[in-house]
């Protein structure tokens, strides 16, 4: 496909704003080329065939995570050998621990790290927490070796790169095409693999190329291995385990009361405006009064107050009135911690020191000394996770104590008591609305001459009733009777 002497996929670089866009190719030109290379018709089957190749990783979109095959202008680079799955790779967490960690030491916008790989990258910093500094080393390794290449062939490596580990470590939901059976796990006689490493980091070696660890060879089971399978399976038997028709239980306990809030399942109260003529639900998000449905959300949980912007406003103010709002701007100031730039880390990590924790801090929290120990060690080498234990606390002592009390309060029980307007007011403010915006408007010329033709029309304004009828005796003529005193009398 690469081959341009066969006629294969054209391969060009493509000019845009201030930049150039490097040895890439459009999702129709390989559509185009599968379905004559191949004699394919039908390009629905060719747009398949190239997702299924794009799965493995030989072929990628440059701006998105997601491996898959789109027929239109979509561009798209093709893996570079190294990367290729039939190499056999089995990269370590290590590994992926490295290329994250290189990825937030450069301030570049194609290489910000998306939610779910910052989620990564919190629970391998956790996971590998005594060996961090040796994985922060590589990483800086790394990025120097990568400042001294040409910038065209690093952004390329960098879209081969991060392609490989979207094949290895998928976006959530996506599905993983190098993870094995675990029914053709359990047939092979020896479950040892041959893993790869892509940095050259493992487990028990940090030999600086990738190597081939071989399989250890199988021995006797001994009277040691007996005992710890018996230990095992007995920890097993005492552990809790939920009876099916419980967890079914839960279930639908779950889905029922979430159920109301499925547009799938319940239709949305107020409707959606984009596909209806109802705008109740832009009125709703105008008002600063949340409404009855969002309220009772928040008696869900407390992750339902701190989703919702308007509920943590709600909760921060009863804090405010029970003067401990301090936990939860805490709370708050970490988790915006975890999003800043990697520059601006220490500094925020002092900031909130220096608020909250310091001796002497003007909004001092109530930590545990276990707590307080772990968080003033890590301030002394200050990260994004550096308030991690002290936020678990907090979190946990707003949700058995102030949480609790917020349900409670009155503030709470008078927005989830508050009562609707009728609905039939706003439908028919709308209703006027619509008909006074459909009423097409009046031109200049039009208006002059309806006020030169005013004065000729009789009913063109209010008259006395009498004036009325006189004015009709006198265009129907005398009456029957040739009696016209009644007219005359009333001129």
């Amino acid at each position: 496909m690469q081959d341009d002497k066969t006629g294969g996929v054209p391969i060009r670089t493509v000019k845009s704003f201030l930049s150039k866009v490097p040895s890439v190719t459009t999702g129709t030109d390989i559509v185009q080329w599968l379905m004559k290379n191949l004699s394919i018709e039908d390009p629905g089957e060719a747009i398949h065939l190239g997702s299924l190749i794009a799965a493995q990783g030989y072929i990628f979109p440059i701006s998105d995570h997601v491996l898959t095959m789109k027929d239109d202008g979509t561009f798209y680079r093709f893996q570079a050998p190294y990367f290729w799955p039939s190499n056999c790779w089995e990269p370590e967490n290590t590994d992926y621990a490295i290329y994250l960690c290189k990825r937030t030491m450069q301030n570049k916008a194609r290489l910000e790290l998306a939610d779910y790989e910052a989620e990564n990258l919190a629970r391998l910093q956790r996971a590998f927490a005594r060996k961090w500094e040796f994985i922060f080393m590589q990483a800086e390794a790394q990025v120097k070796i990568d400042r001294k290449k040409d910038k065209t062939e690093r952004k390329i490596l960098d879209s081969q790169e991060r392609a490989f580990w979207d094949v290895h470590r998928p976006v959530p939901g996506c599905v993983n095409t190098t993870e094995m059976d675990i029914r053709k796990c359990r047939r092979l006689k020896n479950p040892q693999k041959v893993k790869k490493s892509v940095y050259g980091v493992t487990e028990e070696s940090q030999s600086q190329s990738p190597v081939h660890i071989p399989s250890q060879p199988i021995r006797k089971t001994t009277k040691d291995d007996i005992r710890k399978q018996i230990t095992f399976l007995n920890a097993q038997i005492d552990r809790h385990c939920l009876k099916m028709s419980k967890v079914a239980e839960s279930l639908i306990a779950y889905t029922e009361q979430y159920a109301e809030y499925d547009p799938f399942v319940t239709p949305a109260e107020p409707a959606n405006p984009w596909v209806s003529d109802d705008i109740t639900l832009w009125d709703v998000e105008m008002s600063k009064e949340p409404s009855q449905q969002r309220v009772k959300r928040w008696g869900f949980s407390f992750d339902e107050v701190l989703k919702d912007q308007v509920g943590r406003d709600q909760f921060l103010r009863f804090l405010e009135s029970e003067f401990s709002s301090e936990n939860l701007r805490f709370w708050l100031a970490v988790q915006d911690l975890k999003k800043q730039p990697l520059q601006d880390v220490a500094k925020r990590v002092e900031e909130i020191w220096q608020e909250f924790l310091a001796p002497g801090a003007p909004s001092a929290i109530n930590l545990d000394s276990h707590s307080y120990e772990i968080t003033s060690h890590n301030v002394k080498d200050g990260g994004r996770y550096t308030f991690e234990d002290a936020q678990e606390h907090i979190y946990k002592l707003m949700k058995s104590d102030s949480y609790a009390r917020f349900l409670r309060s009155n503030a709470y029980q008078d927005l989830l008591q508050a009562k609707k307007k009728p609905p039939g007011s706003n439908r028919a403010a709308r209703a006027r609305h619509r008909s006074r915006s459909k009423r097409p408007p009046t031109s200049p010329a039009l208006k002059k001459r309806q006020r030169r033709l005013q004065p000729m029309c009789l009913f063109a304004r209010p008259h006395p009733l009498g004036v009325v009828s006189a004015s009709l005796g006198a265009a129907l003529g005398p009456s029957p009777g040739g009696s016209p005193s009644a007219n005359e009398g009333t001129w």
